[in-house]
């Protein structure tokens, strides 16, 4: 006698329309194709988020960077040098990305 899987979930699905200006369309490509999922899965995973921070307070975001950079090796200075170390890590990814 075979073995019946039990059925799956039927999900409830609504196609919608949502208007891109040029830059927000290449950012949703952009995304899906560093991600590996189609730009609806970005959109849904992005409604996620925004729906998760909306039951925070302001304050409570900041919270989880409180104590980020207290660490061997965080820059001491980093209110004073922040200019030079975007810098300095904006040149290092653009830098991984050519070389990949």
């Amino acid at each position: 006698m075979a073995s019946r899987r039990p059925p799956k979930p039927r999900r409830v699905r609504e196609p919608i329309q949502v208007y891109l200006n040029a830059g927000e369309r290449a950012a949703l490509d952009r995304m899906a194709r560093e991600l590996g999922v189609s730009r609806a899965e970005v959109l849904r995973r992005g409604l996620r988020a925004v729906r998760r921070e909306g039951d925070q307070s302001f304050y409570d975001v900041f919270d989880r960077l409180i104590g980020t950079l207290d660490r061997p090796g965080a820059p001491s200075d980093l209110a004073e040098g922040f200019d030079k170390y975007l810098a300095e890590d904006l040149e290092r990814k653009w830098r991984g990305r050519r070389s990949s």
